[in-house]
């Protein structure tokens, strides 16, 4: 069975859920394809292997070239992996556990992003006039 990526933008985050199996025949294109549906105005994808069967060396290799491609634009990478899921022991073998941030669901992924969704918000919203208190034609103090 071949993979396939559905894409899902919640909370200012892309949710790229992959189902399947991952592999040297498809990874490189996978990678390609979240990348390509990633605005770089989101903070980040959440990557949904849930529903994953079989991830090889080139899966492992995606999830590293995702993560780097997405740092250089200022964006994160959140894993979704259940702990009864058949690529939670290659990845934890592999080291990518240690490395990446991973939640057992998509919304559990998604609230990481809070503190930078609130951190962004902020950012667009205009700073108070100090002077807008003070009647025209008195200096403000």
């Amino acid at each position: 069975m071949l993979a396939d990526v559905q894409f899902d933008i919640r909370d200012q985050a892309v949710v790229a859920k992959v189902t399947g199996e991952v592999d040297l025949s498809n990874a490189s294109q996978i990678c390609d394809a979240i990348g390509e549906a990633t605005p770089n105005t989101a903070l980040g994808v959440v990557l949904d292997l849930s529903p994953v069967d079989y991830l090889d060396s080139a899966g492992i290799h995606l999830i590293y070239r995702l993560r780097e491609n997405l740092r250089a634009r200022g964006q994160k990478l959140l894993l979704v992996i259940p702990l009864d899921s058949p690529v939670q022991d290659s990845l934890r073998l592999a080291g990518v556990t240690q490395h990446l941030a991973i939640a057992p669901s998509a919304d559990e992924a998604l609230a990481d992003f809070a503190p930078a969704r609130a951190e962004a918000d902020a950012a667009k919203t205009p700073p108070e006039d100090s002077d807008r208190d003070t009647p025209q034609g008195e200096p403000a103090v």
